[in-house]
């Protein structure tokens, strides 16, 4: 890439991800471009739609995420260490407002890098849970990721119910404990 093409294309990076940020996924391409200092045609030969801009953005972000995963392998209870990680994953979404909601209605083929990154990370803590016989063997990354982006989606519409994330999360991580190892519930 040209030198010029090259500072164009950080530029572009940068006030995307500052506009994510301070105005949501949603936010005007137009605008991004205009505060890159570019016009929008270089925008779109940069970045052809606003998931492959979202995907570029966030891929950097979601290799942090994998590293996180990477960490959390030599946790010694495998489902507390699946559940921090779908924690982080739920704090990157809350950065970003409607990022939650651009992952879930986006099809597979949208932001494939950052989609394949996660799942195969997520998949890993998932799968090390499933072998402990700590989880449903049911479960799938893919359901997790959903059920996780869901409870983003809701917490960012509820907004004054400031306990309804972790509620919801450990209704969710509940959910998907064996009947041997959920916890007891008073009854």
């Amino acid at each position: 890439m040209r030198a010029d093409a090259q500072r164009n294309y950080d530029r572009l990076l940068e006030e995307a991800t500052q506009a994510f940020m301070v105005h949501g996924t949603e936010v005007a391409l137009e605008d991004i471009a205009r505060h890159a200092g570019v016009g929008i045609g270089t925008l779109y030969r940069h970045f052809p739609d606003r998931y492959t801009l979202m995907n570029a953005v966030f891929e950097q972000e979601v290799v942090k995420i994998n590293d996180r995963a990477r960490e959390l392998l030599d946790a010694p209870d495998p489902v507390e260490a699946l559940t921090e990680w779908l924690r982080v994953v739920a704090v990157h979404s809350t950065v970003y407002r409607g990022l939650a909601h651009a992952i879930m209605s986006a099809p597979d083929a949208k932001m494939p890098a950052c989609k394949t990154l996660l799942r195969s990370a997520g998949d890993t803590l998932l799968q090390r849970a499933k072998d402990a016989g700590a989880v449903r063997t049911d479960t799938t990354i893919a359901d997790l990721l959903k059920l996780t982006n869901a409870i983003v989606l809701t917490a960012e519409n509820n907004r004054d119910d400031k306990g309804l994330f972790g509620r919801l999360m450990g209704l969710t991580v509940d959910g998907l404990r064996t009947r041997a190892t959920a916890p007891a519930t008073a009854g």
